[in-house]
């Protein structure tokens, strides 16, 4: 079996290589990134085959789906800020780029279709938990260009009769993902400060919620989904139900840490959402054998990423002049 990876050389899709290739039965995987945000460094050693280019390239999108079962959409330019700042970037990556897959895998006659849409279609919808046929009310630029993600799905299911599965992402963390950026993602911020022993800057009073999902429970579903090639005409929500406020969040991380941490409130940013919480009942339905990782369980594994980078960083610099070496996939 041959597959697809999106955004491959990034955060989940990397930890989403490294699933598929742990399971025997995925002969053939192909990553599709153009590095903007993702890294070479996240594929070191696994058994997989990086196109560099960009998901908006359809002969670099042929030559990927030549023969694939299945593909893997989460090629994406991620970031609420970020798409403030340059909505129409955000537009062309996420909405035309979705498009632009779809009709690769239409072309290549690909069986099915996951893709990956996030919480941020709710918006300002009030009602928690998140339930799949709440009205959307994005109030951002990435929230709506994810919106029509999903919804590209839906009308590729039923103009093509497209195997399709939409997952609504919300709040994954974990191993790979990128801290040293100014569009960064909350838990990697935290932990990367942290141990930096820097303050840790919260936007708001810290009480705001988010389903934190730990990424392997985000790769085991998608997996399972390729392998059994699930799909579904409605989106489907993909985490479990976890309301943790940033507080919390800092409190268990000083936890695991075993100290305290230096906090600093900063002004509420335009387009964040107050709060997040899934309803995982159609979740549940497709794949109710699945297990996701305990918030506290998945906190921990992050932090001892993020030391292991650190030490192996320090080490680097110790090495003398021409006495390393580079590898790369």
């Amino acid at each position: 079996m041959k597959v697809v990876v999106t955004g491959g050389a990034g955060f989940i899709g990397s930890n989403l290589v490294q699933a598929l290739s742990e399971t025997g039965r995925v002969t053939e995987i192909v990553a599709v990134d153009d590095l903007s945000t993702g890294s070479v460094d996240n594929l070191h050693g696994l058994p997989v085959r990086l196109l560099t280019g960009s998901v908006l390239d359809p002969d670099l999108l042929d030559r990927a789906m030549t023969g694939a079962a299945s593909v893997v959409h989460l090629g994406a330019l991620g970031s609420v800020p970020r798409s403030i700042d340059d909505p129409l970037r955000s537009h062309h990556a996420n909405a035309t780029g979705t498009l632009t897959v779809l009709e690769a895998a239409r072309r290549h006659g690909v069986a099915q279709c996951v893709l990956a849409s996030s919480s941020s279609v709710y918006g300002a919808n009030p009602v928690l938990p998140r339930q799949e046929d709440l009205r959307p009310m994005p109030v951002s630029p990435y929230a709506v260009s994810k919106l029509a993600t999903e919804a590209y799905a839906v009308a590729y299911a039923s103009c093509y009769g497209m195997a399709v599965l939409p997952f609504r992402f919300f709040n994954v963390f974990g191993p790979r993902q990128a801290a040293n950026h100014a569009y960064a993602a909350v838990v990697p911020r935290f932990v990367s400060a942290a141990l930096a022993n820097r303050p840790l800057q919260v936007h708001g009073d810290g009480t705001q919620s988010r389903d934190f999902t730990y990424v392997g429970s985000v790769t085991s579903v998608i997996v399972d989904a390729v392998l059994r090639r699930v799909s579904s005409p409605d989106v489907v929500n993909l985490a479990f139900g976890a309301r943790i406020s940033l507080l919390d969040l800092i409190a268990e991380l000083e936890t695991t840490l075993g100290r305290s941490l230096e906090v600093v409130h900063l002004p509420n940013r335009p387009g964040d959402v107050r709060e997040s919480q899934a309803d995982y009942a159609r979740l549940r339905g497709l794949f109710p054998d699945t297990s996701p990782v305990p918030f506290v369980e998945g906190l921990r594994a992050t932090v001892d990423w993020f030391r292991s980078r650190r030490v192996g960083a320090a080490q680097m610099a110790e090495v003398p002049a021409g006495g390393g070496a580079v590898c790369t996939p």
